[in-house]
């Protein structure tokens, strides 16, 4: 096992990834994700979720009828997924590397996951060229935005003096150690412009909520339903997308 994986794995052997999503503040992110790939699935299509996890999205898309491949890295994920459900068709493989599959073989990609661990330029371009070959209509990707994780972590957590060397002048996380990459717009906008792919939509998957995550579990059920209402009403805002915590882009091959 290379080094990367293994940090990987030790990563989501203690990060509960489901427990997150079952939160308040997690379901923001899970719900508004579901009501914009419902908006582009078809009775009968076939879905690759690349990077599945411990198989949130995988397990409920295929509950629903979809037929689903769930490609995931690290053994943890997969060990959890084939414990929820056997049937399901898993492939153990890097985004980086889809060779097993055919071209246009998915109708939908979702990719929620590998563009965060992603550092080199080449790698995130190699993982989005491959989704872009298998997947036929659309391809939703998600990032980690940089400007969400300097607020919350370097000045609202107090962290900024451990990771002041870190940041470059106009306050990009730079470090390659890390197994998470935060992205800015102009940098989403430039991969997508590299690896040949139209943005259809963008919408921030959480917008504020991450900011405000003890206040959104401590709501009532009716303040919760307006406050995701709202939420789903403002996450295409420009000028709320690149503090967001996660955003998605919606993509298609370019003609």
């Amino acid at each position: 096992m290379d080094d990367f994986k293994r940090k990987l794995s030790d990563y989501y052997n203690k990060f509960n990834e489901d427990k997150r999503l079952d939160t308040r503040h997690g379901q923001v992110e899970f719900l508004t994700s579901l009501k914009y790939i419902h908006e582009y699935l078809e009775p009968g299509d076939r879905i690759v979720d690349i990077g599945a996890g411990p198989g949130k999205y995988s397990l409920y898309l295929k509950k629903q009828g979809y037929d689903v491949t769930a490609v995931e890295y690290v053994r943890p994920n997969i060990g959890m997924l084939r414990a929820k459900d056997k049937e399901i068709r898993i492939i153990e493989a890097s985004a980086v590397d889809l060779s097993m599959f055919e071209e246009d073989e998915f109708d939908i990609g979702i990719m929620f996951g590998p563009l965060y661990h992603l550092y080199r330029k080449e790698d995130k371009l190699k993982a989005l060229s491959e989704a872009k070959r298998i997947c036929r209509r659309y391809l939703f990707v998600t990032y980690i935005m940089n400007e969400y994780a300097v607020i919350e972590y370097a000045f609202k957590d107090n962290h900024y003096k451990e990771i002041k060397d870190r940041l470059t002048d106009d306050f990009h996380i730079d470090d390659p150690d890390n197994l998470f990459f935060h992205s800015r717009i102009e940098d989403i906008d430039e991969l997508n412009r590299l690896a040949g792919l139209e943005l259809v939509k963008r919408f921030a998957s959480d917008g504020p909520t991450d900011y405000m995550r003890q206040s959104i579990n401590r709501m009532d059920e009716e303040t919760f339903e307006a406050y995701l209402k709202f939420h789903q009403a403002t996450c295409e805002r420009k000028e709320l997308l690149g503090a967001s915590s996660h955003i998605v882009d919606i993509l298609k091959k370019k003609n």
